[in-house]
């Protein structure tokens, strides 16, 4: 199988995500075409439903329509541009929605996944998604961006189910004293910590077996408490660190994302013995010129291969 992991940043990277363009959806559509092989499970983050942000310069043509339709439209045209008859089906987990009247929102946000025509689906939280958010007791606490765990059961051609789960955890609490007494900040924010926890204690009630895969944008350095809890407290493999054999430094060294001149390894895969991952081709670091996702999103992908293992 090969799994891709993307924060899209609401298809608004050239507005500074101020605004979702049409050509912002054209370029990431032909990038996930053009994969050689094509991947069989596209996990989104960032993504929006319906909002002022999303239509103002993008405008729905339908009541119904909402950006990941669209999206699905043009990942489609895009397919058969590039001389492929495969399709794939989407699922929405909202998030969080930025009201200004009950039926206008500023703007939303929520994961998708889309699966490759023939995985069978077992099971699917997008109706209810997992809130895995971490509110402090305050007076403002309804104003927290709610934080969730989107589910997806798989089962692949062999017969074999896979458990995926795609998240996104909250920025660190930038109002807690801890912030500012240290360098590093992403991944080390205590309102991270209890995030990961929520999304294990998730992904180890949800998932029936060792075939699991948990990926994302955790907002957290490779070494940051938040990182340490998953590769480390809970055993789950960094499948890209373990394929390129890389420690913590040089994970630090190869950035998933950008801000200004930050450079940040913020994405991670995590999986379960029962995945066996092979390579990592097409994945290239932040900001590197004539890579496939260069210049689409604040973030670039995380393009990987597995095997499935039986029993």
């Amino acid at each position: 199988m090969r799994i891709v992991s993307y924060n899209v940043r609401y298809f608004g990277h050239g507005t500074r995500g101020i605004a979702s363009t049409p050509r912002a959806m054209d370029r990431i559509a032909a990038a996930l075409a053009g994969l050689e092989p094509l991947a069989d499970i596209v996990c989104l983050q960032e993504v929006e439903t319906a909002s002022l942000r999303s239509n103002m310069a993008h405008p729905r043509e339908s009541a119904d329509d909402t950006q990941l339709s669209r999206f699905a439209e043009k990942l489609e045209l895009a397919l058969l541009a590039a001389g492929k008859s495969e399709m794939y089906i989407a699922h929405y987990f909202p998030a969080h929605k930025y009201k200004l009247t009950p039926t206008t929102h500023v703007y939303t946000t929520g994961l998708a996944v889309l699966a490759r025509r023939g995985l069978t689906i077992d099971h699917t939280n997008e109706d209810v998604p997992m809130d895995i958010t971490h509110r402090r007791p305050t007076a403002v606490k309804g104003l927290k961006q709610t934080r969730i765990c989107a589910h997806v059961r798989f089962r692949e051609r062999s017969g074999q189910t896979v458990d995926v789960f795609n998240t996104h955890l909250s920025l660190p609490n930038a109002f807690s004293a801890d912030f500012w007494k240290r360098s590093d900040k992403m991944g080390y924010g205590k309102n991270q910590l209890v995030e990961a926890e929520n999304v294990a204690n998730f992904v180890d009630k949800e998932r029936v077996s060792d075939r699991f895969v948990l990926m994302g944008d955790f907002n957290a350095l490779p070494g940051s408490p938040v990182y340490t809890y998953f590769a480390e407290t809970r055993g789950y493999r960094d499948a890209f660190a373990a394929v390129k054999g890389y420690g913590e430094e040089q994970l630090r060294a190869w950035p998933t994302a950008g801000f200004m001149r930050l450079r940040m390894h913020l994405d991670h895969m995590f999986s379960g013995a029962g995945l066996q991952w092979q390579d990592f081709g097409d994945s290239h670091p932040f900001a590197e010129r004539g890579g496939r996702f260069h210049g689409l999103s604040d973030h670039v992908p995380l393009v990987g291969t597995c095997e499935v293992r039986a029993g």
